[in-house]
């Protein structure tokens, strides 16, 4: 049994292929997450379209943040703070469904994860820790 919270909230880093949105991930993305929130109106998308990088500029991102936005690494965003459902509005507004954004953060293509979530998701079976896998 856990009984320090910072061994308890480790435990989450070791979980493979999940980033469970804790409050340090909540804090270190809250500028970012804002970003993201700012394109569901027409004209930031237009503004953000027209010139990524003065945009993201107008911004108190992180350099790191800025360059992931920049390169669609949607991984590395939930990584650097992103919320999966804040993130959802950068996907959207380059034309691109919640199902073709998640695939490319599987590496898999759109039909095979489609196929995957359709028989009911990953399969728990397989590598449960990080810590154990190596």
């Amino acid at each position: 049994m856990v009984t320090d919270i910072h061994d308890y909230l480790a435990e989450f880093d070791d979980i493979p292929g999940t980033r469970v949105y804790t409050a340090a991930r909540a804090r270190k993305g809250y500028q970012l997450n804002q970003f993201a929130m700012s394109l569901m109106k027409e004209e930031n998308r237009k503004r953000f379209h027209a010139d990524e990088r003065a945009y993201l500029d107008e911004w108190p991102i992180t350099d790191e943040q800025k360059q992931a936005v920049l390169d669609r690494d949607y991984n590395r965003l939930l990584d650097l703070g992103g919320n999966i459902y804040f993130l959802s509005k950068l996907f959207s507004s380059d034309g691109l469904s919640f199902v073709q954004a998640v695939s490319t953060m599987t590496g898999m293509s759109v039909e095979d994860y489609q196929a995957m979530m359709n028989a009911g998701g990953r399969s728990p079976e397989g590598v449960r820790s990080i810590k154990d896998k190596n």
